[in-house]
């Protein structure tokens, strides 16, 4: 039996270490010095946690676009 806020078996789990909290939002990234610009890499995000990963993401200077959860991306950032 699933408690209250488990990860069912249709839902997406956060991406932060030791999270097991249902992803809401979508955190599209990509590393400009190894990506191109249609290379759009995705880690899902609780509430909780989204800010953290976004910052994560711009503290290395990756370009960052956050989404809800099952929104496409089809690029990110500008081509370097």
């Amino acid at each position: 039996m699933l408690g209250l806020g488990a990860v069912g078996p249709d839902d997406v789990q956060c991406s932060r270490a030791g999270c097991a909290a249902v992803a809401t939002r979508a955190v599209n990234w990509r590393n400009p010095k190894i990506h191109g610009i249609d290379r759009v890499k995705v880690w899902s995000a609780c509430d909780e946690h989204v800010d953290f990963l976004q910052e994560f993401l711009l503290a290395r200077d990756f370009p960052v676009v956050v989404t809800a959860v099952g929104v496409e991306v089809e690029s990110v950032g500008a081509a370097t």
